[in-house]
């Protein structure tokens, strides 16, 4: 289509809503994409405050005036432009179940270009409906069966799923599509450790490792996950130089701190493992664990009031995410 333009350079967001916050790069890579107007037929005056709006992220403004335009009926063709734009402003406003409305709008016009299928995928993984995003890269997979993106996709919902032999499949083929992709290894590393398969699952975040090592911005997350894994076999050294590369890497991941909390804690670092531990309460306010190792330590050092007060605090953040879906601290790679 002549305006696959608009939102190929979106995919980029898509492409890695990560674990891990992947910085401003992708996001403003993706604003660029969406600024190409001019192939929405819009008036000169209208064009010009859509580009002075996409530029700002006043993204509330320009969804209202894309609605206005869309509300006139346009010609199917321009419709679609209008609607697979307003999806993509959807998605970088974060209201993904109004990108899904707009892009499955715009199919009921026309087939939707790959790419933004893709960006359906996404948001139908964001409002929580993986086997509606499942459908969909499933047939992008078929479709483009040199495309290692699908492939990794359906592996992570097979992961989520807890569907690891699948997700393994899938996770290689993604690899044997694309040998370089470090994401893929550490996922398959995961799938192999929940197997109890640890030796092929230290093997793949080593692997993960080494890919991603040249990178301008090496990802965190397989010291991580090597960490834990090592941590399972009592490999607490190992495990602790592996945690400390992590947070040097990102420092905001909460699980790493509470993780390193716990190592510290084992080897009597009782004031190190504190401020481990309420580093990890203080970057994630709902992640309950933390609270409870506080409390822990605090009665082992005699205070009572700060222990009981910890404890408390676990036990409203277990209360209050009971019966809701779990969340992860990997807000999809």
């Amino acid at each position: 289509m002549a305006y696959k333009g608009i939102v190929v350079g979106f995919a980029l967001l898509l492409t890695f809503p990560s674990r891990t916050a992947q910085g401003q790069g992708d996001e403003e890579r993706a604003v660029q994409s969406v600024s190409r107007v001019e192939l929405l037929g819009l008036s000169a005056s209208k064009t010009s405050k859509l580009q002075e709006m996409l530029g700002t992220h006043d993204y509330i403004a320009a969804e209202t005036l894309l609605l206005s335009e869309i509300a006139t009926d346009p010609h199917p063709t321009r419709k679609v432009r209008l609607l697979d734009f307003i999806g993509a402003i959807y998605f970088l406003d974060h209201d993904y179940l109004n990108a899904a409305v707009a892009w499955t709008k715009s199919e009921a016009i026309t087939p939707l270009d790959p790419q933004v299928r893709f960006s359906l995928a996404m948001a139908y993984i964001r409002i929580g409906h993986s086997d509606w995003a499942t459908g969909v890269l499933k047939s992008l997979a078929a479709q483009n069966e040199t495309q290692p993106i699908y492939a990794y996709w359906l592996g992570r919902l097979n992961y989520d799923g807890h569907l690891y032999n699948d997700a393994i499949l899938n996770f290689k083929t993604a690899i044997r599509l694309a040998p370089g992709m470090a994401r893929a290894y550490d996922s398959l590393g995961l799938c192999y450790y929940f197997l109890n398969q640890n030796a092929q699952a230290i093997d793949s975040y080593n692997r993960a490792i080494e890919l991603d090592r040249k990178s301008h911005h090496p990802n965190a997350w397989p010291y991580l996950d090597l960490a834990a894994t090592l941590m399972f076999l009592n490999r607490t050294g190992e495990a602790e130089r592996n945690l400390l590369m992590a947070i040097k890497l990102d420092p905001k991941i909460p699980s790493a701190h509470f993780r390193l909390g716990n190592i510290l804690e084992r080897k009597g670092q009782t004031t190190a493992a504190i401020s481990q531990f309420q580093e990890a309460a203080h970057l994630d306010p709902d992640y309950a664990e933390p609270h409870f190792a506080l409390g822990r330590l605090y009665r082992r050092l005699g205070d009572n009031s700060d222990s009981q007060k910890e404890i408390r605090e676990y036990m409203r953040i277990r209360a209050s995410s009971a019966g809701g879906a779990p969340s992860t601290v990997r807000t999809q790679q």
